[in-house]
């Protein structure tokens, strides 16, 4: 009787120990979750500074002007010039900054009251400082733009010479801004400028009063770091 019971023991202890090892065998081959690797989204946070060109419409009304009194001088130009900034991106993907900008003015315009003699008239150069506001998607950040604005505008009278002086105002618009690389981002904008009035007082002339809007739009290269 004994050995028959050592005997039934000794194979299901056997049988234990294969069943163990093949268990055992079938976990090992069981191949690892594959780990997931965090690939951050885009962010526009960090300084940029870049290049920009555009054209510029220009509404100018000349007060003063004889014999007519005030005179419609509307005159458009190209622009050039670059822009920098500092933007901070949010978790919520919400972006805020600071930007200023500095073009020069290429074109102006001329009226003849009196002909021959003819007033010339346009700005030097531009230039801003606005707060920046906008919503990223990934690579493409679309926002609204607000602040000051200057002008360095000049106006020749006949017989009387070139004067010229600072408007100040302010511009508002809004633009997208699309980064093709990690480090290169490429600029659509309008904005709406009121550069204001101001007077230009000729010696050996007339007082003139000058009042100029202006509607832009701009394309822009720049980069981020």
């Amino acid at each position: 009787m004994k050995p028959t019971v050592f005997a039934a023991a000794a194979f299901i202890l056997a049988a234990t120990s294969a069943t163990s090892a093949i268990a055992a065998d079938a976990v090992s081959d069981v191949p690892a979750a594959p780990v997931a690797i965090d690939n951050p989204s885009f962010s526009w946070s960090g300084f940029n500074a870049g290049i920009q060109v555009g054209y510029g419409w220009n509404k100018n009304d000349i007060l003063g002007i004889a014999p007519v009194g005030t005179v419609n001088a509307n005159f458009d130009d190209g622009l050039i010039g670059g822009f920098t900034g500092y933007n901070y991106q949010f978790s919520n993907n919400w972006v805020a900054g600071i930007e200023g900008d500095f073009e020069g003015n290429l074109g102006g315009g001329k009226l003849t009251v009196l002909a021959p003699d003819f007033y010339e008239y346009g700005f030097d150069w531009q230039g801003s400082v606005r707060a920046k506001v906008g919503y990223a998607v990934d690579r493409a950040l679309v926002y609204g733009t607000a602040g000051w604005a200057i002008g360095r505008g000049y106006l020749t009278v006949p017989g009387a010479g070139t004067q010229k002086e600072n408007f100040y105002g302010f511009t508002v618009g809004a633009g997208v801004d699309y980064a093709f690389t990690d480090m290169i981002f490429g600029r659509v904008e309008y904005r709406y400028t009121n550069f204001g009035d101001q007077n230009f007082d000729y010696d050996a002339g007339p007082l003139l009063n000058s009042d100029i809007d202006q509607h832009g739009v701009r394309l822009g290269l720049g980069v981020k770091f």
